[in-house]
């Protein structure tokens, strides 16, 4: 245009600093340097490290530890303080954020099975050592309280 390049910026709306950093990039690459790059860093100086997270994937493969207990266990014997969250966060991104059926939490009522037989008292044996007997109900219908040693009611 006028060779002006602030008037020529101003034209198209785009700001000076935009204006060098491309042209710096189409000398430095040419007509390649001026496409869209990705945003992400180079570098991630805060990230886990890899031998943290190859514990955390050991410690869920071969002991099932959920989030809590293998940043537990990551800070008890191996002095590695990372939170759940983070533990968490590194399982969901690996793909093992759930186990697998067999291996999950049940909930109680579904753990243990009801003793059922055909028969009452099938091979039951209860101990009935330290029982105590049931109150007795008087006539008025009050109960009777054990009172003293002997357990006698008043």
């Amino acid at each position: 245009m006028s060779g002006n390049v602030a008037m020529t910026c101003r034209y198209y709306g785009i700001s000076l600093p935009t204006y060098y950093k491309w042209l710096r990039r189409y000398e430095a690459d040419g007509v390649d340097g001026l496409r869209d790059r990705s945003k992400r860093p180079r570098t991630s100086p805060n990230a886990t490290r890899a031998d943290v997270v190859d514990k955390i994937i050991h410690l869920r493969r071969n002991y099932h530890f959920g989030p809590e207990k293998i940043a537990m266990y990551l800070q008890r014997y191996h002095d590695v303080t990372i939170s759940r969250s983070t533990v968490w966060r590194i399982l969901c991104h690996l793909g093992m954020g759930r186990l697998p059926t067999s291996q999950r939490y049940q909930r109680h009522d579904r753990r243990w099975k009801r003793y059922e037989k055909q028969r009452p008292g099938h091979q039951v044996q209860i101990d009935v050592k330290f029982v105590e007997p049931l109150p007795k109900v008087s006539k008025t219908g009050v109960s009777l309280k054990p009172v003293g040693r002997r357990g006698k009611f008043y």
